[in-house]
């Protein structure tokens, strides 16, 4: 793919600005949008085959699909970046660099449902982010794409920042929901769903910020063209965001289908003291490691990582070389989730807090045996006993940890040190 959308625009001078955006093409797909009917604006996005950018993958035509088109209740689309899993930012650089393309994103999704408030969730942390979308949003409300009546289609919309308070688990949407609300961030018991008991009880589109971003170009080029980019049922491009041990960090547009390998080495110009590569966290904290060997046919799609036994999550890539202790790995992911847990289930709320424990004690050479078959059973213990997917974001990658790399777990208990401190 040489065309590139979502990042087109982030070496340019003054790229967040409305003027910038305007001359890149911008608004031109709302414009479109506005004279379309709202069911073929959904088929647009259910050709596109897009699936959700934030983690979960699943196919954002059929979402919206899910809204009721009918309801006397009023109607809500809410943004999620709350972006707050370990080594993910792509959302921060479309946030900061491009934030017209997000709004233009949230504009015609929520034409495209029927309602006239979205809500941005926007992780706290994200302090220069929010300013720029509430200048952003400004912007566009004075040239006449937010608001009322607007470009004259008789469409109204308001869009407002809604800072969290620095929970990850309001990443989930409905514990966003709940913080959005103005109460405790916890996940809801499912059923209902956000698509019709979401934002105060109303039904309730929720997208990735990415997921939204990328609607302006499907409607602007056609579901059907979004859908020759990519492989199989992973189509389109995509950001990833890639940290670790590599050359040269940061975020990268790709065609789904793109090869693991490559971008390591091509793009992101290998390994740092050309070291030898040992691990790959393909999408995030929460998705099981691959080993070096396991990458050489890996393909960044939800079929080819999936086949790995992993996922391709949120895009965010962790690169480990050689000289990597994955007993310390699994205990700083453990230190995470056992910190970010939010208490309402039994299996989290005591699960991870026990794994830490126990694997801080081996990292510092009292492990005992014994250990390892006790942290793959709290692990199993925790994985699908939870109202949400916090327990197995944390469960599964430190189960995956010590079965892949046993030998290193192994290693620390018998030894009573971590032969990578010496």
């Amino acid at each position: 793919m040489k065309e590139r959308f979502l990042s087109r625009a982030w070496e340019l001078e003054r790229s967040a600005s409305i003027d910038t955006y305007l001359k890149l093409g911008g608004y031109k797909a709302l414009d479109k949008a506005l004279k379309m009917s709202q069911d073929d604006i959904i088929e647009e996005v259910k050709k596109s085959g897009i699936r959700g950018r934030g983690g979960a993958g699943f196919p954002a035509g059929i979402k919206w699909g899910f809204i009721p088109k009918t309801t006397d209740k009023p109607k809500y689309l809410v943004c999620n970046a709350d972006e707050g899993e370990p080594g993910t930012f792509k959302d921060r650089y479309i946030i900061e660099r491009d934030p017209h393309m997000l709004l233009e994103g949230i504009a015609i999704a929520s034409y495209a449902i029927g309602a006239h408030f979205a809500l941005i969730y926007i992780r706290w942390e994200y302090v220069e982010g929010a300013k720029i979308l509430w200048n952003a949003i400004k912007e566009a409300k004075e040239r006449g794409f937010l608001g009322k009546n607007i470009l004259n289609s008789g469409y109204d919309l308001e869009i407002v920042v809604h800072r969290g308070a620095g929970a990850y688990i309001c990443g989930e949407e409905t514990a966003l929901l709940e913080s959005a609300e103005g109460k405790r961030g916890q996940p809801r018991i499912k059923p209902p769903f956000p698509p019709t008991f979401g934002l105060y009880g109303c039904p309730t589109l929720v997208n990735n910020v990415e997921t939204l971003a990328s609607i302006p170009f499907i409607i602007d080029k056609g579901g059907e063209y979004f859908a020759s980019i990519g492989v199989e049922k992973s189509t389109g491009f995509k950001l990833f965001a890639v940290s670790g041990h590599v050359k040269q960090r940061g975020v990268y547009e790709k065609p789904m289908g793109y090869p693991l390998k490559k971008l390591i080495y091509e793009d992101c110009k290998g390994i740092i003291e050309d070291k030898k590569l040992k691990a790959v966290i393909p999408g995030g904290t929460s998705t099981p490691p691959l080993t070096a060997e396991e990458i050489e046919d890996v393909v960044l799609s939800y079929e080819s990582l999936q086949e790995k036994g992993s996922m391709l999550g949120s895009g965010a890539i962790i690169v480990m070389h050689e000289d990597t202790c994955m007993v310390n790995i699994a205990k700083k992911l453990a230190d995470f989730y056992s910190h970010e847990s939010c208490g309402q289930c039994t299996p989290c709320r005591e699960g991870m807090p026990l794994l830490r424990n126990i694997l801080t004690r081996i990292e510092q050479g009292d492990g005992e045996e014994g250990d390892i078959p006790l942290i793959i059973n709290i692990c199993e213990g925790i994985l699908g006993r939870t109202l949400c997917p916090l327990g197995d974001a944390g469960a599964l990658p430190i189960l995956n940890y010590v079965k892949k790399f046993k030998e290193e777990f192994e290693s620390h208990i018998k030894e009573k040190k971590c032969p990578f401190r010496g």
